[in-house]
């Protein structure tokens, strides 16, 4: 650190431009005096782009030549996607803050017309490269995606920053290069979005994001990568006023959940070319979940949810409870039902929440069609597929307020929740 003045070693991608940008004018806001300048440094990954990273030998394909840049105090600090880097780190570097995490969840942004082809019985080409996304994205997308259940979805190798993945989607059908589908972490589209610069992120993302289908992974079935969404911080282990200038950045609460994905990475392995997703969440009225799906290293199937409970609770598995064997009760005569949903949708484009699929009679889901529908939990998420309707998401069975802030975040260009219609139960009408 010379005299107030931090040089920030970065990649050059927009996205690792908009991260470390974030970054630093946090520490400019957070330690007034301070001045951060970006330093641009291509790496590994960034030149290989023909080759899935399962395919490239060594690891870290995006820090190698960052680290070295640090370890020879060329920049004083780094700013990485946790996801990216390895469970043990260079000698002499040290991790100084894990900022506030962003939404660790992934999205498959679509092109607006796969409906028709879906109901052309046609297959689906959706972009991804990442063994764990091919381990569970298929699996999801089948019972996900409108229609019976048996939706063809064909997974093509694809690499690339976010602007060329998203590209794929506007490319002629038929090309070498067309894509019905692209699966991105939903962090980096909102930390794009969240820089706008004229030449920034969000310009980008405006033009890229027209005539798209969104559809937002739930995490129980779709885990992430561990330590997706969040940003490590690093600098010299031996740079003490720097370590100290750093701090300040650091999410107690980000950090723990990461800390915990990343002993599941320990424990089964794979690192970049891992097959299973682990994210953990915090609840406001459950304490922490740790969602594990996929395969180990060795081959072993990997499905279960962990309840870390409350703090100094002992970690125990969760056995969730199903609300379709419940009895079926209603205090709405069904026609009565059909009339209001009827009334409802006549005039409207308003989003639409499904507080449970039994809420939508059978009759009027093509009335969906032009409503962005939202629900409860997978078990309604399936339901109102094979109605053929298209769901974006779901509140993950943790209530509505769980997905408050996914909702509101402005890249997805959702209404304010006042402006929604909400399907219910007669008795949930208060809130």
């Amino acid at each position: 650190m010379l005299q107030g003045k931090l040089r920030l070693g970065t990649r050059r991608s927009a996205l690792a431009w908009a991260q470390s940008l974030w970054v630093a004018e946090r520490i400019q806001a957070l330690k007034p005096g301070t001045r951060v300048e970006l330093i641009p440094i291509e790496t590994r990954g960034d030149r290989i782009t023909d080759l899935p990273l399962s395919q490239v030998e060594g690891k870290e394909f995006f820090s190698a030549e960052i680290d070295a840049a640090l370890l020879a105090g060329d920049v004083d600090i780094t700013v990485h996607s946790l996801k990216d880097l390895s469970l043990e780190r260079p000698p002499g570097i040290a991790l100084a803050a894990i900022p506030q995490r962003e939404n660790p969840r992934d999205v498959v942004v679509f092109r607006d017309d796969v409906p028709q082809r879906l109901l052309a019985g046609r297959a689906l080409r959706i972009g991804t490269s990442a063994p764990r996304r091919l381990e569970n994205v298929p699996r999801f997308l089948a019972q996900a995606l409108p229609g019976d259940g048996k939706s063809n979805v064909e997974c093509v190798e694809i690499r690339g920053n976010v602007d060329t993945r998203l590209g794929r989607l506007h490319e002629p059908e038929g090309s070498a290069r067309h894509l019905d589908g692209v699966v991105l972490a939903f962090a980096g589209l909102i930390r794009l979005w969240r820089d706008a610069r004229p030449e920034g992120g969000r310009a980008r993302l405006n033009r890229l994001l027209r005539n798209i289908r969104w559809m937002v992974l739930p995490l129980p079935d779709c885990p992430s990568a561990p330590g997706q969404g969040a940003l490590a911080v690093e600098c010299r282990s031996d740079a003490d006023e720097v370590r100290a200038t750093l701090a300040v950045l650091n999410h107690d609460p980000s950090a723990r959940l990461v800390n915990a994905e990343r002993e599941v990475l320990a424990q089964f392995g794979g690192g970049c070319h891992q097959r299973f997703g682990a994210t953990c969440i915090d609840h406001s009225a459950f304490g922490s979940l740790l969602y594990v799906r996929g395969v180990a290293e060795d081959g072993k199937p990997l499905d279960r949810v962990t309840w870390l409970g409350m703090p100094d609770s002992p970690p125990k598995p969760v056995r969730s409870w199903d609300g379709f064997t419940a009895r079926e009760s209603s205090d709405v005569p069904a026609p009565d039902v059909s009339r209001a949903v009827d009334t409802a949708f006549r005039d409207s484009s308003a989003p639409v929440f499904v507080a449970h699929s039994r809420a939508l009679p059978k009759h009027a889901a093509a009335r969906l069609a032009k409503h962005r529908v939202w629900t409860s939990g997978t078990p309604s998420w399936w339901r109102l597929a094979r109605l053929g309707v298209w769901v974006e998401g779901c509140a993950e069975g943790l209530g509505y307020e769980w997905i408050d802030s996914t909702l509101s975040e402005p890249v997805l260009g959702l209404p304010p929740l006042a402006e929604w219609q909400v399907l219910s139960h007669a008795a949930a009408a208060d809130h």
